[in-house]
């Protein structure tokens, strides 16, 4: 599968941006999704998941009851929601499709495919 994230930009501590995530060239709802995401100088960490049916979602602590991930099959997207944004939240972010299923354990190289990337600055 195919990945391309946008959404991504330049927004003031507090605020709000919706990422997106969309998926081309297999079966999106046979994939789990995630979000990461890489700040200058650090490792890649896990931000989000959601199962095939979006039945299922999981959150780093750092961003739990801030973000919300969520999926629409029928438009091959999965979308992450990110409010109450802090300079902390920095990054680039990427979208990340598994084969089957995923949680907050899944690490980053059990992922099938990974999109581009989309940057995401939070001014204090």
């Amino acid at each position: 599968v195919q990945l391309q994230a946008s959404g991504g930009g330049l927004v003031q501590a507090g605020g709000s941006l919706r990422l997106s995530c969309a998926a081309s060239g297999r079966t999106f709802s046979n994939y789990g999704m995630g979000w990461f995401r890489q700040a200058p100088g650090k490792e890649r960490e896990f931000v989000a998941a959601v199962s095939w049916s979006g039945g299922s979602t999981y959150y780093a602590d750092s961003v739990n009851g801030r973000f919300t991930i969520s999926r629409d099959n029928a438009k091959n997207t999965v979308y992450l929601q990110m409010n109450s944004l802090k300079p902390e939240d920095t990054a680039v972010y990427y979208c990340a499709a598994r084969r089957g299923w995923v949680t907050a354990e899944t690490n980053g190289y059990e992922y099938d495919s990974w999109g581009q990337g989309t940057q995401v600055t939070v001014s204090s």
